[in-house]
């Protein structure tokens, strides 16, 4: 049997023809093979001829195939950046309100949404993301949707996914901090505990789905356990990134992928060198802003307080909070009051958890209006974690084709399941779940996720009604 192939393509769809000789039915062929190149392929036919017509990033190849055991060799040469600025804003606003839960149940929101509705980017471009994300400082979970945008949409798609997913939280936590008394009670309670729930749900779903594709064989999944075993015996933030890079040394040692398999690239519109001035202007900053802040006004005090607390963390979320209080309650421009009073109120919003600084800068007191203070807080914590991310993703992607980085990637994949698998039962599972009652509520609304494919926004309103509900009879 000999075949060859051509391609035609438009914006949100590509065409793959195939000429077959002597060919059988190939049943399974598109799907099982595809899948890698393409995910998903939506629809094979056979006949005379083998049409595939897959939906989504339109990608302009140049194949070569063989009958070798119906092997096929493919060379990617351009993945295009086709979304627009308003639908990375559109699609981050709409996860800015919803992403209930922390960090690590944000990386599950994104993945649901992004990875299996929308088909943004593949399984394995994510978990590339994520692992970058882990190991660099800075919030992981707000790095991943800049990192996300800048893909899909360019340095304004960037900006946009961060402003969208961002400033939801921000307005909220503003406003919640003066009706925080008002839920102090039972109902406000076992609302916010619902949405902790709902977080539960989230996460369970992005693992199940991770280590399906991720971790396919006995080698990946005992890295993966062994990943989440290290995690939950060992409670620091170095350790994530420990994980995370003996993912890649044990990848190396026993992982044998296939090059096609780890070689579906990051796709950015800029090269080496924008990279390098990136990496340059993070350590810029960090080195000038102390020098530039006592001679100055207060304003770029704060802007270097909040600047070196994004930079020094490892982990963001909750392991950002000492270096705040540091930063804003050692010197003296914030109560311990009013900080612990923000910091619950953080709880109970969506989005990332480093929007908290926009609250410290609001109640700061200075001679600047109180939004300027905010906004010079917010943009300063977030600024590091993205000059890096931004930085590392040209050289990521120049390695990332290597055999050896090939296998070091699929080690990493696998750790960074065991590290969500980790994050799954601590701190998500045990400060969401504490009854059977509470149990049956997670397991309903995984099964919305999971199985029937609702949106989250549904699961969010299951969650939160069933705790209420309880407490208002």
């Amino acid at each position: 049997m000999s075949l060859f192939g051509q391609i035609s393509f438009s914006r949100h769809c590509v065409q793959i023809t195939f000429g077959i000789f002597n060919a059988a039915p190939l049943q399974g062929f598109g799907e099982k093979l595809y899948w890698q190149f393409f995910e998903p392929a939506i629809e094979v036919k056979h006949d005379k001829h083998l049409l595939i017509v897959i939906s989504g990033n339109a990608i302009q190849n140049r194949l070569t195939i063989k009958n070798t055991g119906l092997q096929m060799n493919m060379h990617q040469e351009k993945a295009s950046v086709n979304g627009t600025v308003a639908e990375v804003f559109v699609t981050f606003l709409k996860l800015g309100l919803t992403s209930f839960g922390g960090p690590v149940a944000h990386l599950g929101y994104f993945r649901t949404e992004l990875v299996e509705r929308r088909r943004w980017l593949s399984e394995n471009q994510y978990s590339q993301l994520l692992a970058i994300c882990q190991f660099l400082p800075g919030p992981a979970s707000s790095q991943m949707g800049f990192s996300l945008g800048l893909m899909r949409a360019g340095w304004f798609g960037a900006l946009s996914a961060f402003l969208a997913f961002t400033l939801p939280s921000v307005l909220l936590l503003v406003a919640f901090a003066s009706v925080l008394p008002q839920l102090s009670g039972p109902v406000g309670q076992a609302a916010i505990h619902g949405l902790k729930i709902v977080a539960c749900a989230v996460v369970a779903d992005a693992v199940l789905g991770m280590s399906r594709n991720l971790c396919p064989d006995a080698l990946r999944r005992s890295i993966a356990i062994l990943a989440a075993a290290v995690l939950l015996l060992v409670d620091t933030a170095w350790i994530q990134l420990l994980v995370v890079a003996g993912g890649a040394v044990a990848g190396i040692l026993v992982c044998r992928v296939a090059a096609t398999e780890a070689s579906v690239k990051i796709q950015i519109g800029y090269g080496a060198r924008t990279g390098g001035l990136l990496l340059l202007l993070f350590f810029v900053l960090l080195s000038g802003l102390p020098l530039l802040a006592p001679a100055n006004t207060a304003l770029m005090s704060i802007a270097d307080a909040f600047y070196r607390a994004g930079a020094l963390v490892f982990g963001g979320g909750h392991v950002v909070l000492p270096l705040l209080e540091d930063a804003v309650v050692a010197t003296g421009w914030v109560t311990r009051q009013d900080f612990l009073a923000g910091y619950g109120a953080s709880q109970a919003i969506p989005g990332p958890m480093f929007a908290f600084s926009a609250y410290l800068g609001a109640v700061i007191s200075s001679d600047q209006a109180w939004w300027l203070n905010a906004a010079t807080a917010l943009l300063f914590i977030f600024l590091p974690g993205f000059l890096l991310v931004a930085a590392v993703l040209p050289l990521w992607r120049a390695i990332s084709h290597n055999q050896l980085a090939a296998n070091a990637i699929a080690g990493v994949n696998a750790a960074v399941v065991g590290l969500l698998g980790a994050a799954l039962y601590d701190p998500i599972f045990i400060s969401g779940i504490t009854n059977g009652a509470e149990l049956a509520i997670g397991l309903i609304a995984f099964s919305l996720l999971a199985v029937w494919r609702l949106s989250v926004l549904v699961v969010v309103a299951w969650c939160v009604a069933a705790s209420v509900l309880p407490v208002l009879l």
